[in-house]
């Protein structure tokens, strides 16, 4: 009898085998469920038992419900749902001990749910042992058993709670693993969705234009007031319809306003309106830009050149949300979210009292920063394909591409003009070109090279460093009419280094004496 084996040789050798087989089973499992099912067929085949089964605990809808089993049709498998506490598996997850059934045909506390079949001239038993991972109940390890009036199961049992050990132990060493898994796979696919947020009005995949859009997706859903900061030429107004399409106010207006284009007496009429009469020439009613946005965006484009009068009336369409047309007396509610734009240092505006700081401060609640061209230059190969394809569509030309020496020279300038320039760059060069290439000879002198306009200073370093002290000395003597002790002042030297550097260039002081500036050109040197 298998039992008596059990009972004697409870920690033989085979019955060890068997555990660290399990255990092997179950930490190098690539399919833990399915892996899991082999086990307890060979659970079933050591015991010599029919029908094997693993619960576990649902803990939002509270139920228990068949994770694994061996020798139940996927039918039975479905029909085995138990409340806490329902039944023998209910039982035991609510009490956490292991329970026996000796006869399931006499004793009513057996559900039997799954439906299991019993044989009609022999007894079958139902053994059954909590799972317990870290002092909290998971579910249950049972098996249903053929025997012969057995009178006691507690080898069976104890050999069952040992199984039931090992595998709580390595499935919660693998559900920490496939949770953290989970949990870096959640992780990355939140940060694969933030990356593939690209407002469709702009150009760019370098890193700072990526934190650029995932600010523009947090703040657009949002009602709050945006300011946008950048130099010249960056771009701040396609920002500004970026957030404007990606908000809940994309159908409604989308109102600009250049408030440096205004003239200081038309600015207000023009963003608050004017009643007819107002002041001469106001021979009608004119619905101000707030008036017009109403519902959706305003974009104040360099705020900072509005007028401080204005600004008091501004200041109170963003606390009050209310508006008055010059000339009338009726009190106008509208909804209007407001974005600014500035290149100016509104900081130092405040310090100068040319800005008021309540203003600054109601409009300056989520400021966004937009990069210098210089800053992203990694965007400048992008960029240059987008105008090319942008202007051969406006201009009706073809041109194909850039050669790779105009593009590195794209890359070393400085661009204080940022995109607005680069755009311009390129279509003078599209212009310039014969053969529909543009080439590093088609672009500006401002961005040529030493290289590219073979130019570049002939000789070592040590050459071209003699020759430029050379015609710092000859343009100080010719500034101090040939005065050694102002000229070595104006260089910044002593008189006595001056004297030894006229002397190591060969330069005679008197010869400028009687010269000025405006003989410069006569004297410069020709080696």
């Amino acid at each position: 009898m298998i039992c008596e084996r059990i009972r004697r040789n409870c920690y033989a050798e085979t019955d060890l085998t068997f555990l660290v087989n399990i255990s092997n089973t179950i930490s190098h499992s690539q399919d833990l469920y399915k892996d899991l099912e082999i086990i307890l067929e060979e659970l079933c085949t050591f015991l010599d038992a029919q029908y094997s089964m693993i619960t576990i605990i649902d803990r939002n809808d509270d139920k228990i419900m068949i994770s694994t089993v061996f020798g139940l049709t996927d039918e039975e498998k479905s029909r085995g749902i138990y409340k806490i506490g329902e039944g023998i598996v209910g039982e035991v997850v609510k009490s956490g001990v292991p329970f026996v059934i000796k006869d399931i045909a006499k004793d009513p506390r057996f559900l039997n749910k799954t439906g299991v079949k019993r044989a009609d001239d022999k007894l079958m038993a139902f053994l059954c042992v909590p799972i317990i991972i870290e002092n909290e109940i998971m579910g249950t390890l049972s098996i249903h058993k053929i025997h012969l009036d057995t009178v006691d199961f507690s080898p069976e049992i104890k050999f069952l709670s040992i199984v039931g050990v090992l595998i709580a132990k390595n499935v919660s060493v693998r559900r920490k693993q496939i949770g953290e898994l989970e949990k870096l796979r959640k992780e990355n696919q939140y940060l694969k969705n933030r990356e593939t947020f690209k407002p469709d009005n702009i150009v760019g995949n370098s890193s700072l234009m990526r934190e650029l859009y995932s600010l523009i997706e947090r703040v657009a859903p949002t009602g709050s007031t945006v300011m946008i900061r950048g130099e010249s030429g960056v771009g701040k107004e396609l920002i500004a319809e970026a957030i404007h399409d990606n908000s809940t106010r994309a159908s409604k207006p989308f109102v600009k306003v250049n408030c440096s284009a205004l003239p200081e007496n038309l600015i207000e009429s023009e963003l608050f309106g004017h009643e007819k009469g107002a002041f001469t020439g106001a021979n009608s009613s004119h619905i101000g830009r707030f008036e017009m946005a109403n519902g959706g965006t305003i974009f104040l484009d360099e705020i900072g050149d509005i007028p401080l009068s204005v600004q008091v009336k501004l200041l109170r369409v963003l606390q009050q949300r209310q508006i008055e047309r010059i000339g009338g007396n009726k009190i106008i509610d509208i909804d209007v979210r407001i974005i600014t734009a500035t290149n100016r240092d509104l900081e130092k505006m405040i310090k100068d009292n040319t800005f008021r700081e309540d203003l600054y401060y109601r409009i300056n609640a989520f400021p966004i920063y937009v990069p210098a061209l210089r800053e992203r230059c990694a965007d400048i190969s992008i960029l240059v394909d987008h105008f090319i394809a942008k202007l051969n569509k406006r201009n009706n030309t073809d041109i194909k591409r850039i050669t790779s020496g105009a593009l590195d020279m794209l890359m070393i300038y400085f661009w204080p003009g940022n995109v607005r320039e680069l755009e311009n760059v390129i279509e003078r060069a599209m212009i310039l070109t014969t053969d529909n290439v543009i080439h590093s000879y088609n672009l500006p002198p401002t961005l040529q090279t030493g290289v590219s306009s073979d130019t570049l200073n002939k000789g070592t370093l040590n050459n071209v460093l003699e020759r430029v002290e050379k015609q710092m000395l000859i343009d100080a003597l010719i500034l101090k009419h040939g005065n050694v002790t102002n000229s070595a002042s104006q260089l910044g030297v002593t008189r006595r280094v001056m004297g030894l550097l006229l002397n190591k260039h060969k330069i005679e002081a008197k010869k400028y004496k009687h010269l000025s500036g405006r003989h410069f050109g006569e004297y410069l040197p020709t080696d």
